[in-house]
């Protein structure tokens, strides 16, 4: 089963930026940034006041019926959109396929944490026996992936993946092995986060991991830069279509591009610092690019990391120069995350998306706020403007507190 080869047939997102793939990709083409104040509820006695909220996200828009709105939470309301978009946009018919050969593999970080803060203050307030009885499925990681499934009849494999930042990254690189190794044939994946929230903010605020760039939240997240001061939380889904290159032409499908390599590892260093010399970070990014069958000099875009904080950025540049050694000069690098905000648990399969744009339309997004060189951090990270190149091969890189790296290798098909 090992030569089964696993492409995209699909995608959908829901960001910052944009409600639609389109949106989205139209937005970082621009290098327009998707960060504001916090309008959801009253920041003024944060230290952080910015992030990367949704703008006009309905979810009936998406027809998902208004029960089902009051009793999920947003992070499960989000990947529901993003997944209808997905299963458009690969053209897949449920009626024609073996529903227990599509699975769903789903990432978060945090799960409904709006959902445990509300029904926590209503038992403070009112007691025990107000608390929904809806509380449990809401709030737990898994129910992103068991509301899609149901949503789209796919009765297959089906589980969460949480492994903070680095979620949706591994939950496509999950999905990517079991189609290779024959266990399914399609698999809806990705990832989901609704974590701006006052207990969410406050907690990234007391750990000192969020910019203070309240007066200009535009420029706040600035990846690479030297007085970038920490990474911009965001929230939103993606979802991407992965499906077995045979079973992709079959039904005559449009393959966007082939997923390659995967490889993953811990630092088992800290629970929030990543090791000084990336050595783990290293090891997943070299598996990734031989898991391809690749070699480095044949990637041509890296999509990093790349959250704005002072030790992410300058250890990811060290990874990139310890696997692509002369090539990393020139590689194109760029951070979504400068646009869009961190959108933790989605964020990888979020650029994934990027990186699939840039292979199909051969344009790179920018790094947008890099305006003062640091020199630790000393590549190509296509400063403020998009650049035409072409892209045969690109890394999605992603890491996570707990010390979880994830590298992905997306290809041209052909």
């Amino acid at each position: 089963m090992s030569d089964r080869r696993v492409v995209i047939t699909g995608m959908g997102v829901i960001t910052p930026l944009g409600l639609t793939v389109e949106e989205y990709w139209s937005s970082l083409i621009e290098g327009r940034s998707g960060i504001g104040r916090i309008t959801r509820f009253d920041v003024s006695e944060f230290t952080t006041q910015i992030g990367g909220e949704l703008k006009g996200f309905d979810p009936e828009d998406y027809g998902i019926d208004s029960r089902k709105v009051r009793r999920s939470d947003r992070f499960v309301l989000y990947v529901m959109a993003a997944s209808k978009e997905a299963m458009r946009s690969s053209g897949l018919d449920m009626n024609r396929e073996d529903p227990f050969r599509c699975g769903v593999v789903l990432g978060s970080g945090i799960g409904g944490l709006m959902t445990v803060e509300e029904e926590h203050k209503k038992m403070l307030q009112r007691g025990p026996r107000r608390v929904s009885p809806f509380l449990i499925p809401a709030m737990i990681a898994d129910m992103g992936p068991g509301e899609v499934a149901i949503q789209h009849n796919l009765k297959g494999i089906n589980y969460a993946v949480v492994s903070a930042c680095a979620s949706s990254a591994h939950a496509l690189g999950d999905s990517m092995k079991m189609i290779k190794a024959g266990a399914a044939d399609v698999v809806v994946s990705g990832g989901s986060e609704a974590s701006i929230t006052p207990l969410g903010l406050a907690g990234f605020c007391s750990a000192k991991a969020l910019s203070t760039r309240n007066d200009e939240p535009e420029k706040a997240s600035r990846p690479y830069d030297a007085q970038r001061d920490g990474f911009v939380m965001a929230e939103g889904a993606a979802v991407l279509i992965l499906e077995e290159l045979e079973h992709a032409k079959k039904r005559g499908a449009d393959i966007l591009a082939e997923i390659a390599g995967y490889g993953a590892t811990a630092d088992a260093y800290h629970i929030t610092a990543p090791q000084p010399e990336g050595l783990s970070g290293t090891e997943a990014l070299k598996t990734a690019v031989a898991d391809s069958g690749l070699n480095p000099e044949d990637i041509d875009y890296f999509n990093a990391h790349g959250t704005s904080t002072p030790l992410n950025d300058k250890i990811e540049t060290q990874v990139i120069k310890n696997v692509f050694g002369e090539h990393a000069r020139r590689l194109a690098v760029s951070s979504t995350k400068s646009m869009t905000g961190h959108l933790l648990g989605a964020a990888g399969a979020a650029e994934a998306v990027a990186c699939i744009k840039s292979i199909k339309e051969g344009i790179v997004h920018p790094t947008i706020n890099y305006d003062n060189p640091d020199p630790e951090c000393d590549l190509d990270y296509v400063p403020n403007t998009a650049r035409e190149m072409k892209v045969r091969a690109a890394v999605s890189n992603s890491l996570g507190f707990g010390g979880h790296n994830a590298s992905l290798v997306l290809r041209k098909f052909g």
